[in-house]
């Protein structure tokens, strides 16, 4: 059962919400915030598997709200609602460490399927998305090229290029022909050594590094000296 905690200052969208999850059978909504700070209190509280944010709340916003829940446990996968998709602080948030964000008025289904993926750590981004973001990092100071990160295995640092491109778990099992199991392993071992929180993050990194040209295409030969 995927536990999940909703934190939205309307009522009605909560209760909304809820029933939407529940009615999937494989979630159960563990708990309800109306603000931000109460969202960091229920989280520490019940330790949810996935948060649904909502940006705009009174008190503490969700910005607030999702850096102070990832200070406490970075491995916490936190989903923004947003009123509108070019919503500015959905890009914050994002930096900050959320895995994707949904808008409200979006199919049913797409939350449901939201929560899953997030509880699964899959990435929450279409590859136009995420491109969008990607550039938007990149824009904003992170363009200095930086070295092919050290520590990473071959096939880790080919599975984190593929990331970078905007890939799915099982679109890249299906590339390099592994189990879609393999790929959770690798992703999770890359993005363990570097110290990332999500795959937005991961993908920052390929484009920084060069594991992935500016057409969004991985680049297949690596330094070899990255891997000693």
């Amino acid at each position: 059962m995927i536990r999940v905690l909703v934190a939205d200052d309307q009522a009605l969208v909560r209760a909304g919400v809820r029933m939407l999850l529940q009615a999937a059978g494989d979630m159960e909504v563990v708990a309800e915030a109306e603000d931000g700070a109460e969202a960091v209190r229920l989280a520490e509280r019940h330790l949810p598997d996935v948060i649904l944010m909502d940006l705009r709340m009174p008190r503490v916003d969700g910005l607030e709200a999702i850096r102070r829940v990832l200070a406490a446990r970075p491995a916490s996968r936190i989903v923004v609602l947003t009123t509108f998709a070019e919503d500015a602080n959905v890009h914050a948030a994002l930096r900050a460490g959320a895995v994707g964000f949904l808008v409200k008025d979006d199919e049913p289904e797409r939350m449901v399927d939201a929560v899953r993926r997030a509880s699964a750590g899959e990435q929450l981004l279409a590859p136009s998305v995420l491109r969008r973001v990607v550039e938007g990092f990149l824009a904003a100071g992170e363009r200095p090229a930086a070295p092919v990160p050290t520590g990473l295995t071959e096939r880790e640092l080919e599975v984190l290029a593929l990331v970078g491109t905007g890939l799915s778990n099982a679109e890249i099992a299906e590339e390099l022909h592994v189990g879609v199991t393999t790929v959770k392993t690798h992703v999770a071992a890359a993005m363990d050594k570097l110290g990332l929180r999500n795959r937005i993050q991961a993908a920052v990194v390929a484009h920084r590094s060069g594991l992935v040209d500016a057409s969004f295409r991985p680049v297949r030969h690596h330094p070899r000296r990255a891997l000693e």
